[in-house]
């Protein structure tokens, strides 16, 4: 054969890990290869003139040992022959040409179907809008323009941060269905701003975009570009930018629409689109965009700076020659990189990547499932086939046919089922620990609230947090102007009706005992006042240690009947009150013997406390044992956006309690006082672990699978 490259393919040089290399580029597919110098010549021999092995003949003459070999080049051959960027003496080439454009349609389809949850449409080529958009953003695509976007971007930042409470918030408004539209919308146009983005950017530095298209992530559509002309970019920076540009613009949109959010107040529209544009330009972009473990911007990005093309695909390709080498002892087996850093980083990029895939399918099913579960299920389903059980076709063929292992197949089979038999084991019948997590709350069994009784100003305090006080101390002072007002009026209403009783005696019987009636009723409306007058002072309810916050910052302050102030606690007794979902079921089937359990502050999670048992609720509530527990307190437990004491879940929860017990003996005791001499307080949240009897891991994981698929489906 005298084959030559077709004249549209482009080649540019780049430089990889200190090494040189050359980008071939075909505009007509958009499709991507590289060459190594040695290889790069040998393509450039090619003219159509020589043959194939005038042209290996002169590379082995030049280089010597460093040349191809001839498996070498007739795989980098059918590459570009197969990618339709070579042209050859052979008829009929038309029909070659449309069958291999048939292939590859064929390749694209059924990547389709793997990645069903990550569903690609091409709908058109948006090369002239964006040759018409980018001199408008010229001036700002320079390192001044990146200079006035960090400082926009820090100035939004620093603006949001103290409203941060307030922020969270929201998120239950932005969730609710109600939004979904709204939501939708505008996340569909920060995606179709981000993808401009990345467009804008790759034609500043001379690429080609041809293509615009949308994309189901996960069945929500989305928009994309095709900026992978950035991949002949010869300076990797300019790869990054292009990678970074759709991040770049959003954060940019993020921290206008916080400005905009700031501005206008509840209730308003423009008010509720800004947090909905806000939250999808700013934690999408960082949770999902920026996971250089997806094959999104941050990917790209990161193999750029690594100078690794093909990052994910080259990673799998060296985990799988660790196989072939170490595994099943194949002698000639090509490692994917003959560098020792960059195997380094295939190697762990390839775990990190392997391990997220699998943690990536359970999220998004439990989230589909809990949304649509018919939906959920069927995408589940057609997810774990291709991603799993796909390759567990794709190896057993590779067993049965695969060239390298003809000399021991037999040996290959047998350390295949043996290793499967192996992971079996250990997986579904070795006994492992099997460890419960839950967050709890220390509190006092024996509390009580305190609250301000009457609506007044506080003008003194007697006791501070910390205290020890006796039931009917005074705790603090309150005056009302308007309380004592009313007082002194009634009070000589009824000085006034009493005069007139006794003048009524001696004419009219029956004015007079009008008279004492009246004088009666408001006398109990006295009495009434004089008692919220004496309510005026704060008193403690019983004995113990008052827990709350700083009092002198109530000292002038108006406050409402009702509001809380304190509470008095005995601290000799206190106990854990964990919460648990209502999935938990374990903890009414076991017996309190049968597992143990194990506190640790928050504070100071280094140091452990052995607990047991003491009750459980009998049924679940919403109702949470303290506000620390919620998102407003600092949990992680989610609450009602509406409730405003923090104390409301947003879904029932069954709460159990559990007393500190000493190391030694194991017997009772009534406080959980830690090593470093600082006691816990009530209000204090720890984390609680409880450790089960011993279950494989298979067991484990579908027990836990099953629960969390019967919250989320609610089964």
């Amino acid at each position: 054969m005298k084959p030559r490259l077709r004249p549209h393919v482009q080649i540019t040089r780049q430089h990889y890990r200190g090494r040189r290399w050359h980008v071939v580029h075909d505009p007509s597919s958009n499709a991507f290869f590289r060459l190594s110098p040695v290889g790069h010549e040998f393509v450039g021999l090619l003219d159509g003139l020589r043959s194939v092995e005038d042209v290996w003949q002169i590379g082995l003459t030049r280089y010597g040992d460093e040349a191809l070999t001839q498996n070498e080049v007739i795989q980098l051959l059918s590459q570009l022959y197969g990618s339709n960027l070579l042209s050859a003496d052979t008829a009929p080439e038309t029909e070659q040409l449309l069958g291999r454009g048939r292939e590859r349609l064929g390749k694209k389809a059924k990547q389709q179907a793997i990645g069903l949850m990550y569903f690609k449409v091409r709908l058109f080529n948006p090369d002239t809008i964006l040759t018409w958009i980018e001199p408008l953003f010229r001036p700002l695509l320079g390192r001044v323009g990146f200079i006035l976007w960090l400082l926009w971007v820090v100035f939004g930042l620093v603006s949001i941060i103290p409203h941060w409470s307030e922020l969270v918030k929201g998120v239950d408004s932005v969730i609710a269905p109600k939004n979904w539209m709204g939501l939708l919308v505008v996340f569909v146009l920060i995606k179709l701003w981000h993808e401009l983005g990345h467009g804008v950017i790759c034609k500043r530095f001379g690429g080609q975009v041809p293509e615009f298209g949308a994309m189901m992530l996960v069945l929500v559509p989305a928009p994309f570009v095709d900026a992978s002309a950035a991949w002949s970019f010869a300076s990797k920076w300019k790869r990054m930018a292009v990678g970074a540009g759709g991040m770049i613009f959003e954060l940019a949109a993020a921290s206008g629409c916080a400005l905009i959010w700031l501005n206008t107040g509840p209730g308003d529209l423009l008010h509720q689109l800004a947090y909905n544009a806000m939250l999808s330009a700013s934690v999408s972009t960082v949770l999902f965009n920026a996971n250089p473990l997806m094959r999104f911007d941050g990917y790209y990005i990161l193999s750029d700076y690594l100078e690794i093309p093909n990052l994910q695909q080259r990673s799998f390709g060296m985990l799988k020659f660790l196989f072939q080498k170490h595994v099943y002892r194949v002698k000639h087996a090509t490692p994917p990189t003959s560098s020792p850093s960059e195997a380094i980083w295939l190697i762990i990029y390839g775990l990190l990547a392997m391990a997220y895939r699998v943690f990536l399918f359970i999220s998004i099913t439990l989230y589909l499932v809990g949304q649509m579960f018919a939906i959920g299920v069927f995408l589940a389903v057609w997810t774990a086939v291709m991603w799993f059980m796909l390759p567990i076709g794709q190896f057993i063929h590779y067993l049965a046919t695969n060239s390298g292992l003809a000399e021991f197949r037999p040996r290959a089979i047998i350390t295949s089922l043996v290793l499967m038999a192996a992971g079996i084991a250990l997986i579904g019948a070795m006994p492992m620990p099997d460890h419960r997590r839950a967050v709890g709350v220390i509190e006092s069994e024996a509390q009580s609230g305190v609250y301000f009784k009457v609506d007044s100003f506080v003008t003194k305090v007697y006791a501070k947090p910390g205290e020890y006080v006796k039931k009917g101390d005074p705790i603090m002072s309150c005056e009302s102007d308007q309380l004592v007002a009313q007082l002194a009026l009634i009070s000589a209403q009824i000085d006034e009706a009493m005069a007139r009783e006794r003048g009524a005696r001696m004419q009219n019987q029956a004015a007079a005992q009008v008279a004492a009636k009246y004088v009666e009723t408001m006398g109990g409306q006295r009495d009434f006042l004089q008692s919220k007058v004496e309510k005026l002072v704060v008193r403690a309810p019983q004995d113990g240690t008052i827990v709350g916050r700083d009092f002198d910052s109530y000292i002038g302050r108006y406050i409402k009947e009702g509001q809380p102030l304190c509470e008095v606690v005995d601290l000799k007794s206190l106990r854990a009150a964990a919460t648990l979902t209502q999935q938990e079921a374990w903890i009414y089937d076991l017996s309190p013997d049968k597992y143990s359990v194990e506190v640790r502050r928050v504070s100071n999670a280094q140091e452990v406390f052995p607990a047991k048992f003491d009750r459980t609720s009998e049924a679940a509530d919403r109702e949470l044992p303290h506000p620390s527990l919620g998102y407003g307190g600092g949990g992680n437990v989610e609450t009602e956006a509406k409730d405003q004491s923090g104390m409301m879940a947003k879904n029932p929860l069954l709460k159990a309690y559990f007393r500190a017990t000493d190391a030694k003996d194991g017997s009772t005791l009534g406080t959980f006082a830690f090593a470093d001499g600082v006691g816990a307080q009530p209000g204090e949240r720890v984390y609680l672990r409880f450790t089960l009897p011993p279950r494989p891991w298979l067991v484990q994981w579908i027990d836990s699978l099953q629960k969390k698929l019967q919250g989320k489906a609610r089964l």
